[in-house]
């Protein structure tokens, strides 16, 4: 009986010894984020700062911001080699993409392996598709494909080039699969900042998957990364990066929509035929390419200036709550061009029913920006992976992790908020509170006398306070709470509608 009490606690503690580090969290209440062309100042309103990113290890008391205390964000792995872009295989492995490592690792549960590296060709891969019989991998030159049969954890040979593109300056590309599977869209950022190219860079191409029929999708865009069609409609959307040294706050990175033969300004305009960039123009002011600039399409989304946005995916899982789905999360890698340093951070873009954006965007994790005058961070959010249980995997090339984000709903010390304003004094039962430092409320139920009763409380998705309540209440026999004013930023997460911007209430 001993021997059989000593064997389970030894296992348990195995089990326990093997679950993912957690990183410490604490929620903020999102507002969102509306750039418009009106409040675009004028082309060298600030001089143009240089600030390249000050990475330093991950601090002992690190803490990362979620919309939700039901986030969790835990470190999946560590120590890697500058990861970047994560996919699946056909198998349930994933495979990430290392810059530094100048490989493609394939992760398994407890082991990391080389899937493929130099020798195999690989040189600053990205994208990776799988398609029937293949795999493709957008290295920063060429696209290559490798024969690939179910259950290979290792590349054999370099493959076959299907097609070229320049590689310097932008050397990150992108890949993704049709929705019919028979072609291959690929991103293809600019070979510098302002200067006049090839249509095939700056660009989003497409192409047979024998490499054939290679095409300009659409153009002007000048870092076009992130990439991915929206789950409803179909549609193909990219985030992209856009030019420097215009100052602070040009020019707008963005999101946006693209169909095809579409030009986006690049080098010659920016967001609107009424920007034209100043160095692209004759010295009489007029532009080299008038009717391009007339061509140039306003994006759906603006983001701020010199964030430096990489990947980009639309949530199609059910973990998280419903405001999220058909949304992107976009991945922030940071600023290096800005007095005061932005990025490094995830956003969320929401949809609306018409499954179009609404126009906005909103902080969705964040907490690695230091000291923004460095700028000082311990992140820098590349790659996103949507996991086949709805969590979601995003890299950061900074201290070479992989973080994962999960919605777990408490069980135990269930979680409630008040809805509605209280004036009289309530007894809050001990049953009805979180253990601190998390305060917790009941959403108002038809009250019994004067006292909650905690089996009437009904659980809600998230929970907000007014900031001048927001000190921990301690675990006690009762506590009295003379006045709490409660009100939901965003009745999505019930399955509602509000699209209230001005929320002054904060957790």
């Amino acid at each position: 009986m001993l021997i059989h009490i000593i064997l389970f606690i030894t296992t348990t503690c195995l089990a326990l010894a093997k679950e993912a580090p957690i990183v410490p969290v604490q929620p903020f209440t999102p507002e969102p984020i509306r750039i418009s062309l009106d409040d675009l100042p004028p082309p060298y309103k600030t001089t143009s700062a240089v600030k390249p990113a000050i990475v330093v290890g991950v601090p002992t008391n690190a803490t990362l911001f979620v919309p939700d205390v039901n986030f969790r964000v835990t470190i999946y792995r560590d120590n890697m080699k500058s990861p970047r872009h994560m996919i699946y295989t056909p198998t349930g492995d994933i495979l990430v993409t290392e810059m530094h490592g100048n490989r493609i690792s394939i992760l398994t549960d407890d082991d990391t392996t080389v899937f493929a590296d130099g020798s195999n060709g690989i040189f600053q891969a990205f994208g990776m598709v799988f398609v029937k019989d293949w795999f493709y991998v957008a290295n920063a030159g060429e696209l290559r494909r490798y024969p690939y049969r179910i259950g290979d954890r290792k590349l054999s040979g370099t493959g076959q080039v299907l097609m070229t593109y320049g590689s310097t300056y932008h050397w990150t590309r992108s890949l993704i699969l049709s929705p019919n599977g028979d072609r291959l869209f690929v991103t293809v950022g600019s070979g510098s900042n302002v200067d006049i190219e090839y249509p095939s860079r700056a660009s989003v191409q497409i192409v047979d998957l024998d490499g054939r029929n290679n095409q300009t999708f659409a153009w002007g865009l000048r870092n076009p990364v992130g990439i991915d069609f929206h789950p409803k409609t179909g549609d193909l959307y990219v985030s992209v990066q856009e030019r420097d040294e215009l100052g602070d706050d040009l020019v707008p990175d963005y999101f946006t929509r693209i169909q095809n033969d579409e030009f986006y300004g690049w080098p010659f305009a920016y967001l609107s035929p009424k920007n034209i960039d100043p160095r692209r123009c004759f010295p009489n002011g007029s532009s080299e390419r008038p009717d391009l600039v007339e061509r140039t399409r306003t994006p759906d989304v603006l983001f701020q200036a010199h964030s430096a946005t990489l990947g980009m995916h639309f949530y199609r899982g059910n973990q998280f709550p419903s405001y999220y789905q058909n949304g992107a999360f976009v991945a922030f890698h940071g600023s290096w061009n800005r007095d005061s340093g932005t990025g490094y951070k995830l956003a969320f873009v929401p949809f609306n029913d018409d499954n179009r954006p609404r126009g906005y965007y909103e902080e969705f994790l964040k907490g690695f920006l230091i000291d923004p005058k460095g700028p000082t961070t311990f992140g820098r959010p590349v790659g996103i992976l949507e996991m086949k249980d709805g969590s979601l995997l995003f890299s950061e090339d900074g201290n070479g992790r992989l973080y994962r984000i999960e919605y777990v709903k408490s069980t135990v010390g269930r979680q409630f908020r008040i809805t509605t304003v209280v004036t009289s004094v309530l007894t809050v039962r001990d049953d009805c509170q979180q253990t601190p430092p998390l305060v917790t409320f009941c959403q108002r139920m038809p009250p019994t006398e004067n006292t909650y009763d905690h089996r009437r409380c009904r659980p809600l998705n998230r929970e907000y306070t007014h900031k001048k309540y927001q000190q921990p209440v301690r675990r006690r026999r009762s506590s009295h709470i003379t006045r709490s004013v409660q009100i939901q930023r965003q009745k999505q997460m019930n399955n509602e509608d509000d699209d209230d911007e001005n929320d002054e209430f904060a957790v």
